[in-house]
């Protein structure tokens, strides 16, 4: 096929050789599959911010740190640099997330390159040698539903104790090649730690996963990995192998209704006393 403008600095530069077809369009990127050397491979071509139709987000972005304090500045601003750099900065979090997940056991496409705005990554295959199927697409059977799960759940945990959380996860952001599912589309990845929507987007990604397994088997609907993944984060007591039961306890103290209301008798106590000496004051200074 011919080359498309935004591959061609790649094959001018010697990182592709031949783009052979385009395999996906979606809401954020266009995907080719490309041929590198002895390879094929695919390269991710994301689209301009104003094409998309997934936006950024602060709830995605909150946490993100920008070492250049010019660049910050911009981005604040939102100059026309300042939205150039943080359309670069919301592609680089892709990269990052897809380098520091492949290096903690996560599956995710192995990346190899990032070259003016397209990301060079593993094409998934499936048994056959086709491209990888999204999950969405399969009909599973509930043994394969529970066994999907399962693993996508050791993912989250693998992910989180690598300090990341997917934030979009569900069945279109997971492909399933020869060997099982592998989690894609990382961009709006957030920093648990840094983010304060973390627990939240967290929960949605688990749930998410329970809703759409939950078609197949149906059980998985009355689980809640979330709570429990984060409760043994939050205390430091999550590992990559932590053993999970899909079961958690949420603590439910009875209202002290009697303790409120004193505390609320007392504070307006409190304030019409302050409110007294504050008249008694006035009136003696203008007894003066």
């Amino acid at each position: 096929m011919k080359t498309p403008k935004r591959l061609q600095a790649l094959v001018e530069d010697g990182l592709v050789d031949e783009v052979i077809r385009q395999l996906m369009s979606g809401k954020e990127a266009t995907v080719y599959v490309a041929r590198c050397g002895d390879e094929i491979r695919c390269a991710k071509v994301y689209k301009e911010a104003n094409k998309r139709s997934f936006r950024q987000s602060t709830d995605y972005t909150e946490g993100r740190k920008v070492k250049n304090s010019r660049r910050a500045r911009a981005m604040e601003k939102g100059s026309s640099y300042g939205r150039k750099a943080q359309e670069e900065a919301w592609q680089n979090a892709e990269v990052d997330a897809l380098y520091r997940l492949a290096a903690a056991g996560v599956r995710v496409p192995k990346p190899y390159n990032f070259h003016e705005g397209v990301l060079l990554m593993e094409l998934l295959t499936d048994s056959e040698g086709n491209a990888a199927p999204r999950l969405n697409d399969l009909v599973l059977t509930a043994e394969v539903a529970r066994e999907y799960h399962r693993i996508l759940i050791t993912q989250v945990v693998r992910m989180l104790c690598a300090g990341i959380i997917h934030g979009d996860l569900s069945e279109f952001n997971v492909l399933v090649d020869s060997t099982g599912p592998v989690i894609i589309d990382l961009p709006q990845a957030i920093d648990a730690a840094a983010n304060n929507q973390a627990r939240q987007m967290l929960l949605r990604d688990v749930q998410n996963l329970a809703a759409y397994f939950g078609r197949f088997a149906p059980e998985l609907l009355a689980t809640d990995y979330g709570n429990e993944i984060w409760s043994l984060y939050q205390s430091s007591q999550l590992k990559p192998e932590s053993v999970l039961t899909g079961h958690f306890e949420h603590a439910e103290k009875p209202v002290d209704l009697k303790g409120v209301m004193r505390e609320i008798s007392d504070t307006l106590k409190e304030e019409e006393a302050r409110q007294l000496a504050i008249s008694i004051r006035l009136n003696r200074e203008r007894a003066r």
